[in-house]
């Protein structure tokens, strides 16, 4: 796991987490920063499955 996806797995369970107890006006705007944050994820996992990037650490 990169450090890109690692800190992307930590900010969606910090969002979770602030979803979890948010009003209903924060609710819609942490839905949306979650639902970008996990197609982000997507996008790396596939990128990572086609050898488009490299999934090793740069050391």
């Amino acid at each position: 796991m990169t450090t890109m996806t690692i800190a992307l797995e930590i900010q969606i369970e910090e969002l979770r987490a602030e979803l979890r107890n948010a009003d209903p006006a924060e609710r819609r705007q942490i839905e949306a920063e979650l639902e970008i944050a996990l197609a982000e994820k997507l996008t790396i996992a596939l990128a990572e499955q086609e050898g488009t990037i490299d999934a090793a650490p740069p050391f």
